[in-house]
């Protein structure tokens, strides 16, 4: 390894807030400081939800104001999302956002042509009603779409804004339903197939690969010196939390990302792409180092960030500790259920979904808050089981990162339930992998082992142990399937 210290500004993006977090890299240390966070905050317009684009792009030019000089620059955000360009580069309109309805219904349309059954065995994509292929074909008729020339994933759209450059860098492709897990490339058939045009989409990136330099403007606006380079890290926030994952070597391992999704599965060399896979609703996206990330999507503490949102809750911490005295697995909901994807009214849809399955409905917010944690912790056992049996890839520890690691109430019933020790941490799991991959021109870092090795001795982890049998777990998941 080089033995200087370098700078990384990572640009995290997530669903709800974004941040600029500057990472130091040496030979033996790693540390990570917030320069910059700000409100990701989607706007309801007549004609649909839409992502406040152009808030985001000036706070990360807050963000890199604030983080000073930098060896580099990397971004990452959520998935599915895009902006389109016209003949210009100017973009058309506020990227769509991904919980509008516009796709409602859409998916039928897409197996009319192409099988559920053909699409996973292509793709390996679990059906999401928002993937990129679904909202393509519901903009197919759009003049929006007809006047594009140019799509950019939300973090290659900052990408090109900040240096000119155009690319689409693969983790975060392979979330579009578009490439071929098998060939990391393309899938032209099904593209072909339902009348989606790949020339859209900008050439691919690899993960560590240079994606241009800051233009001068954006020095001018910043304050940075250049040259400074812009790498392109794994952009799908997952691809990097999945890369910060603390494994130790030959461990085997499952993984949950938790935050306003929990992304729960497993790290493969190779897809799976079974019926049996596609009917358990997993999906095969791309990760680092020609890694297979195979999960599943659960909706994720988003159930508690709109109760909060609701209630106005300040106290989180104290709403926690009462939620923990009430008693356990009293009632539960599905938390994959697509019926909690839309904003509003959570804690009544949380109740009447109790109500409908003849279980007793939870009034207070702490009995709401207890019904989500033990709901999220029952959705990690299953998916964490189902992946095992799936992938036939035994596992005897369970890494939680991102920020539901700072919920050690969740943390402990996610234990309890898998019935397997949880080591908690890092919380900022995805702006570490993004670092990482950053550190890797540099020599720094030379792969996954690599970077996880590090992070083993330089970050702080929380271990919980799984307390009595999950004999209870098992009724509650029997009680769920019978309601």
């Amino acid at each position: 390894m080089s033995g200087s210290v370098k700078s990384y500004a990572a640009v995290d993006l997530g669903a709800s807030s974004g941040r600029v977090m500057v990472g130091r890299v040496g030979p033996d240390s790693l540390e990570l400081t917030e320069a910059h966070r700000f409100v990701n905050r989607p706007v309801r317009l007549p004609e649909g939800l839409r992502w406040d684009v152009l808030g985001l792009y000036a706070g990360v030019l807050d963000g890199l104001r604030a983080a000073g000089q930098v060896d580099s620059v990397g971004i990452d955000s959520w998935a599915v999302d895009y902006g389109l360009l016209d003949a210009d580069g100017a973009l058309l309109g506020n990227p769509v956002h991904y919980r509008d309805s516009r796709t409602d219904g859409v998916a039928e349309k897409v197996w009319a042509t192409v099988p559920a059954e053909e699409l996973y065995a292509a793709t390996g994509l679990q059906y999401a009603p928002f993937n990129t292929l679904y909202q393509l074909t519901a903009a197919r008729d759009t003049g929006q779409l007809g006047r594009a020339r140019r799509l950019l994933l939300i973090p290659d759209l900052l990408t090109y804004w900040l240096t000119g450059e155009q690319g689409t860098e693969l983790t975060n492709a392979s979330t579009t339903q578009l490439i071929d897990p098998r060939t990391r490339h393309w899938a032209t058939g099904i593209a072909a197939r339902l009348g989606i045009d790949l020339g859209l989409f900008a050439p691919l990136r690899q993960p560590g690969e240079p994606a241009g330099l800051l233009r001068p403007g954006i020095l001018d606006d910043t304050g940075l010196t250049g040259p400074v380079p812009v790498t392109a890290v794994g952009s799908h926030d997952t691809a990097s939390a999945v890369a910060a994952v603390p494994a130790g070597a030959g461990e085997h391992f499952a993984y949950i990302c938790t935050g306003t999704w929990s992304l729960a599965g497993l790290e493969l060399d190779a897809p799976v792409l079974t019926e049996e896979s596609r009917a358990a609703n997993f999906t095969n996206e791309l990760g680092l180092d020609g890694t297979v990330r195979y999960l599943r999507n659960i909706m994720g503490l988003w159930l508690l960030q709109e109760c909060l949102r609701v209630w106005d809750e300040p106290d989180l911490g104290g709403l926690l500790r009462r939620a923990a005295e009430v008693p356990a697995l009293r009632s539960v909901v599905d938390a994959g259920d697509a019926a909690f994807l839309a904003p509003g009214r959570m804690p009544q849809r949380i109740a009447e979904a109790c109500r409908d399955s003849g279980q007793p409905v939870p009034e207070s917010p702490a009995e709401v808050t207890r019904c989500i944690l033990d709901s999220l912790a029952l959705a990690h056992r299953r998916a964490v089981a189902d992946a095992q049996r799936l992938a036939d890839r035994p596992v005897d520890v369970v890494h939680v990162v991102g920020g539901g690691t700072r919920n050690a109430l969740l943390c402990q019933l996610t234990a309890d339930a898998c019935g397997l020790p949880v080591v908690a941490g890092p919380a900022e799991a995805a702006a570490l992998g993004n670092v990482l991959v950053q550190a890797r021109p540099h020599g720094l870092v030379r792969d996954l082992a690599d970077g996880r090795h590090l992070l083993t001795r330089t970050q702080p982890l929380t271990r919980y142990e799984p307390r009595g049998d999950t004999a209870r777990w098992r009724e509650a998941e029997a009680r769920l399937a019978r309601g």
